[in-house]
């Protein structure tokens, strides 16, 4: 099967699968939603959706975050992993977003990147969901599943976000990176995976 046919064919069963998703963050703006993905690392997006809205509701914005203290942020968060850290670096984030964005989230992969807690996958995500700037973010569903298609070698998810953005059509690139995360955790998670459910992978290995 050649690359062209495989790309094709993933594009149109996940179409089929998932013809508008939507992202698995619960947010109300582009804030809430950085937030959000800064909680989300090593934590499911399930549990940074039941702890969130308590904390919007006291700090709906830049402003009011800045206003908590980190220990009142940690008490709103404390069920999540690293809680320490992540409440940590959101007292910073905030307080820089009030003193130097006028508390907006910046619009620009350099400027995310350099706030607390916000590496490169997490700008991405901001970029795509909240700007909708092409990026393709990869977490570890996309950088697996990459794999498993023999779509990349898969070192690192840098190498895999490249070859991501190589080979997959860029307008498709900010819903086929939540089509494919959706893909994974029904179809094709790493616990207990079955060839049989993950019929994407099978089709590609068969042809």
């Amino acid at each position: 099967m050649k690359q062209k046919e495989k790309i094709e064919y993933i594009i149109k069963e996940l179409n089929k699968l998932y013809p508008n998703p939507i992202a698995p963050l619960e947010h109300q703006d582009i804030f809430t939603l950085l937030i959000s993905v800064l909680l989300s690392a090593q934590t499911t997006d399930k549990k940074v959706n039941e702890v969130t809205p308590a904390l919007y509701k006291v700090a709906p914005n830049a402003f009011k975050m800045a206003e908590l203290p980190e220990w009142e942020i940690k008490e709103y968060i404390k069920e999540i992993g690293l809680s320490n850290t992540k409440s940590k670096n959101i007292h910073k984030l905030a307080n820089i977003l009030v003193e130097k964005y006028n508390g907006e989230v910046p619009e620009s992969f350099d400027e995310l990147e350099a706030l607390p807690g916000v590496g490169h996958k997490t700008a991405s995500v901001i970029m795509s969901q909240g700007f909708g700037h092409p990026a393709f973010p990869v977490d570890t569903h996309i950088h697996r599943l990459m794999k498993l298609w023999k779509l990349t070698n898969g070192k690192n998810v840098e190498e895999t976000e490249k070859d991501a953005k190589r080979l997959f059509p860029k307008e498709l690139w900010n819903k086929l990176h939540i089509q494919i995360i959706f893909y994974g955790r029904e179809y094709s998670p790493a616990r207990g995976w079955n060839l049989e459910k993950d019929f994407i992978t099978r089709y590609l290995f068969e042809n």
